[in-house]
């Protein structure tokens, strides 16, 4: 097996559920979902390096509370692919954070898949797509859809991917008050019936389009969400107030939340409305 010398930075992109239903829940307890995925142009950076052992140094975001130790997702993506690969090979990570922690944001995740997609690489496995997506859902039901970063619609746990309507181009504003929520506990908070999966019957032409299959769908956990953590409703409260916003919404199980506007530069100046205690990215869906 050869070993490249040098591999270009991988970007673990910010995952952003634009509408998250919970239509069921199985056996074992595990809920169902029906998500519209897509990813944000915010991304934590990994840089790998060849080496005889696995090490991570991280830094950036939340730096100095994030375990760089075995239990890193990012270490237990290397070990796993190098196992099931058969390599003997080591790497050095430099993980450098922008995405905030236990955010709805699936920033550990993330950075788990761009290991994989980095290690394949600098280990030149060449592995088929569909051995590393099935690598990356024993490290977790988010890792799939963070290794290919494209929109998708995710089903059952998270683990059934589809394809989304290409989105429409848009502006979006990310906020987070920087407390973590756990998502057990909000699954465990969660009440009511479960949602009716709603098939996307049309592609999204327009943000309006977009704007409207969001609006009829929500995220089935900004309730629980805000019981647990009252600033989610705060927050939502302030972006719907914005100027220009075209719709805002919970992000996954919390805490962030986004809202859409229709362009960055709008995303921006709606920023400068919000509490300076909050972080917020304005940006783009990548």
């Amino acid at each position: 097996m050869s070993v490249e010398t040098e591999t270009a930075p991988e970007i673990a992109r910010a995952k952003v559920n634009l509408w998250l239903n919970v239509v069921g829940r199985r056996d074992d307890g595990y809920h169902l979902l029906h998500s519209l995925v897509a990813f944000a142009d915010l991304g934590d950076t990994l840089e790998i390096a060849p080496a005889e052992d696995l090490s991570l140094v991280i830094d950036g975001l939340g730096a100095a509370v994030l375990s760089a130790d075995t239990d890193n997702l990012v270490l237990k993506a290397a070990r796993l692919l190098a196992a099931e690969s058969g390599v003997r090979a080591g790497a050095a990570f430099r993980l450098t954070k922008r995405i905030p922690m236990a955010a709805g944001l699936g920033g550990g995740s993330a950075d788990a898949a761009a290991a994989l997609r980095g290690l394949d690489r600098l280990w030149r496995l060449d592995a088929p797509p569909a051995r590393l997506s099935a690598l990356a859902a024993r490290l977790g039901a988010d890792v799939p859809m963070c290794l290919h970063q494209r929109p998708c619609i995710a089903s059952g746990v998270g683990e059934k991917l589809d394809p989304a309507p290409p989105l429409p181009g848009c502006g979006m504003l990310l906020v987070n008050p920087g407390i973590p929520l756990s998502t057990p506990e909000v699954f465990a908070a969660r009440r009511g019936d479960f949602s009716p999966v709603r098939p996307i019957d049309r592609p999204w032409t327009d943000l309006a389009g977009l704007v409207a299959a969001l609006a009829i769908r929500g995220n089935d956990l900004t309730d629980a969400a805000a019981a647990r953590l009252p600033v989610v409703g705060e927050m939502l409260s302030a972006l719907r107030r914005t100027s220009g916003v075209r719709y805002a919404a919970m992000s996954g199980s919390g805490a962030t939340c986004f809202a859409l506007y229709d362009a960055v530069a709008d995303a921006g100046r709606a920023a400068r409305d919000l509490p300076a205690s909050w972080w917020h990215y304005a940006g783009r869906l990548a």
